[in-house]
């Protein structure tokens, strides 16, 4: 996993002296090669000795191992990935900021790519595929997430139960049976009434699958498994810009891995496309 990536998706777990020196790699990744341990420790008023720890609880030898990974990643990117300038022709402010846009949706994808593992991938896939009943659960702007790819699933031939009302969703949990999977869409999975909901339906003998942002959450630690999504920028409105078009992404992948797991889900899709041209043209 790349050092940045690996930072930001542990940074809620860390102590507040970790959080610090990991705020700062995270914000000067491109300085950091000036840093010495000692002037990084300097820098932040910690001790020498948290500096060199930070970094083999990331799994590095120590800080001259992070310092080099962190370099060489920022010298794949071209640029400082957290605050790269917006390109495009000079004084066009419409074309830079299509081009910065262009290129933060693209590093948002990448990242999601890389911290969703192929074996984690294909687990979700087969548990979908195989569940006789597929929940699909969201709440807010997750649920037209969730809405829109419960419609998809249903394209494939599944049995697919949606819900953007916890209680209504509630009340469906006496048809759960072993085998069945909730898909729960949550950004930020802390709502408490999502965690109480993926319990139960567990103790149902259900399996939950939680889409997330890539940090720690309770949702995420309580699921059998997990899909996340990584958007990060230093503006809260292209944060969210890039969360929703990463998840989308990871979301069409989804469903394209499962058209090609079973043929025959694929053939229905085929034969519900054609129903609802057919209803469209009549």
């Amino acid at each position: 996993m790349p050092p940045l990536l690996k930072i930001r998706s542990e940074r809620d777990q860390m102590s507040a002296i970790e959080r610090r020196i990991a705020d700062f790699i995270l914000d000067n990744a491109h300085l950091l090669r000036d840093y010495s341990s000692q002037q990084l420790a300097s820098a932040l008023g910690i001790s020498q000795s948290s500096v060199v720890k930070f970094s083999q609880k990331l799994g590095f030898k120590g800080y001259p191992d992070l310092k080099y990974s962190v370099g060489q990643a920022v010298a794949r990117a071209g640029s400082d990935p957290q605050t790269a300038p917006p390109t495009g022709e000079p004084g066009n402010g419409y074309a830079q900021l299509g081009e910065r846009l262009r290129q933060s949706r693209q590093a948002a994808d990448d990242e999601t790519r890389v911290a969703n593992a192929q074996a984690d991938v294909e687990k979700i896939v087969a548990l979908v595929d195989g569940a006789p009943k597929v929940f699909v659960y969201g709440l807010g702007d997750d649920g037209l997430y969730a809405r829109e790819f419960a419609m998809r699933l249903s394209l494939l031939g599944m049995l697919t139960v949606h819900h953007a009302d916890p209680i209504l969703m509630m009340a469906n949990l006496s048809a759960v049976r072993p085998g069945d999977v909730l898909l729960v869409f949550s950004e930020f999975g802390k709502l408490p009434q999502l965690y109480q909901l993926s319990r139960q339906f567990q103790d149902m003998g259900g399996k939950v699958v939680s889409i997330t942002r890539h940090s720690a959450n309770p949702l995420r630690a309580h699921a059998d498994a997990a899909l996340v999504v990584c958007a990060h920028d230093p503006s809260p409105s292209m944060a969210q810009l890039l969360y929703r078009s990463a998840l989308q992404s990871l979301l069409d992948f989804l469903f394209v891995l499962l058209c090609h797991a079973n043929p025959d889900r694929h053939r229905q899709l085929g034969v519900n496309l054609e129903r609802i041209e057919h209803l469209i043209d009549t």
